[in-house]
C-alpha cells in the first residue's frame, strides 16, 4: 500500500489564516510528508473562487522541489480543458526536470460551472477539449514533434525544448463519475478518484476499482497494481471521539463553503463511511478493506477546512507511524 497526501488548498478568507499562510502551510506539509516517507503530495488546480487557491500548481510544486528529497510531487488535477496543452507540457516538464523525475501528473476536464464561465468555455465541449489536449500533452512529454489540425489546436512540428527526466511521465486521469472508471481503464489509463463525490457508501468503492480493472483487462494490461489512487478525507487521532472533537468543525466548514453538489456533515460522512476519520485501529481496518478490493494507493486529504497545522501534523504522524504498520499486519 502506498500512502500519499492531497490538498485542495481551500482558502477561507473570513478566518485568520491568510493566503500566504495557506501556501506556507502546504510547503510545511510537503516537508513533513517527505520526512515521514509518504509516496506523494498532490495539489489541486482551481480558479476564480476560494474553493481552491492554486490556479497553477506547477508554481507550488517547484517550490516543494527545493524542500523535499524523495517525495513525489503531483497534480490532482491539472485541468486540461482550460489550458494550452503546449504550455502545460512545458511547465510540468520543468517540474519533473527540477525534481529529478518525481512528477506525478493527474489530469482532468474540470467540473465547476464558474471555472468554465471564467474561461469562456462551453461545458458541453469539455470532454472533446480534454481528450485533444491530453493527446497533445502526452506526445509532447514523450519528446515527439507534434503536428495536429485539431478542433482547438493547430500545431505544426512543435516540440518542447525542456525534456522531462521520466519517460514516460506517469499520467493518471481523474473521474467524479462511477461510470467513468471503466472508460478510463479501457483506454489503459491510470485513475484518480474521490469517492466522496462519486458514490454513496464506502462499500461502493470496490465497484469503482473493479470497473477500472475490467477496463484495464480489456485494454490488455495484465497487472493493475498502482493503477488507481483513492482519495479520502483523513483525520487520525488516538480515539474516534478525539477525531470528532478535533476535526468535525473543520470538516463541516470545508463542506459548507465548497461548491460540491453533495454536502455532508461530519456525522453524514461517518454514516456513509467515505472518509478515514477515527482512531488508528478504525482507520487501519478501513485501509485493510480497501486493500481487499484491490486498492494499493490511498491518498489522504488531510488539511481541509483551515485545520490548524499542529492537528494536520499530528494526524499525518499517526497515519505514517501507527496506521501504516497496523494496516500492514492486516494485509494492506
Amino acid at each position: 500500500m502506498r500512502y500519499s497526501l492531497f490538498s485542495v488548498l481551500d482558502h477561507h478568507p473570513a478566518g485568520s489564516r491568510t493566503l500566504a499562510g495557506l501556501y506556507a502551510q502546504v510547503l510545511r506539509q510537503g516537508e513533513l510528508a517527505d520526512a515521514l516517507g509518504f509516496h506523494a503530495l498532490y495539489l489541486a488546480e482551481h480558479h476564480f473562487h476560494e474553493y481552491g487557491a492554486a490556479p497553477n500548481p506547477a508554481v507550488l510544486l517547484a517550490a516543494l522541489v527545493q524542500r523535499t528529497q524523495r517525495l513525489r510531487l503531483g497534480t490532482a488535477i491539472a485541468a486540461l480543458t482550460f489550458r494550452n496543452p503546449v504550455e502545460v507540457a512545458e511547465s510540468y516538464a520543468m517540474v519533473d526536470l527540477l525534481s529529478g523525475g518525481r512528477l506525478e501528473l493527474g489530469v482532468g476536464s474540470g467540473y465547476l460551472a464558474h471555472e468554465f464561465a471564467g474561461f469562456g468555455i462551453d461545458p458541453a465541449e469539455k470532454r472533446e477539449r480534454f481528450e485533444e489536449n491530453l493527446d497533445i500533452l502526452c506526445r509532447l512529454l514523450a519528446g515527439e514533434a507534434v503536428s495536429i489540425d485539431g478542433r482547438w489546436n493547430k500545431l505544426t512540428d512543435v516540440r518542447i525544448n525542456v525534456a522531462p527526466v521520466q519517460r514516460p511521465v506517469p499520467v493518471a486521469v481523474a473521474t467524479l463519475r462511477a461510470e467513468g472508471a471503466y472508460e478510463i481503464g479501457r483506454k489503459n489509463q491510470d485513475m484518480l478518484c474521490v469517492p466522496y463525490a462519486s458514490v454513496s457508501r464506502f462499500e461502493e468503492i470496490e465497484g469503482l476499482v473493479k470497473a477500472h480493472q475490467k477496463g484495464l483487462a480489456e485494454a490488455g494490461r495484465k497487472d493493475p497494481r498502482g493503477a488507481v489512487g483513492v482519495t479520502l478525507h483523513t483525520y487520525v487521532a488516538e480515539t474516534d471521539a478525539a477525531a470528532r472533537a478535533e476535526a468535525a468543525e473543520a470538516f463541516d466548514l470545508y463542506v459548507a463553503t465548497r461548491l460540491y453538489a453533495r454536502r455532508q456533515t461530519y456525522d453524514d460522512i461517518l454514516g456513509s463511511g467515505l472518509s478515514l476519520f477515527g482512531s488508528v485501529e478504525t482507520v487501519a481496518a478501513k485501509i485493510a478493506r480497501l486493500a481487499d478490493w484491490g486498492v494499493d494507493h490511498v491518498i489522504a486529504l488531510a488539511d481541509f477546512g483551515a485545520l490548524p497545522f499542529d492537528r494536520v501534523e499530528a494526524s499525518m504522524r499517526l497515519l505514517a507511524n501507527e496506521v501504516r504498520p497496523r494496516a500492514l499486519l492486516r494485509g494492506a
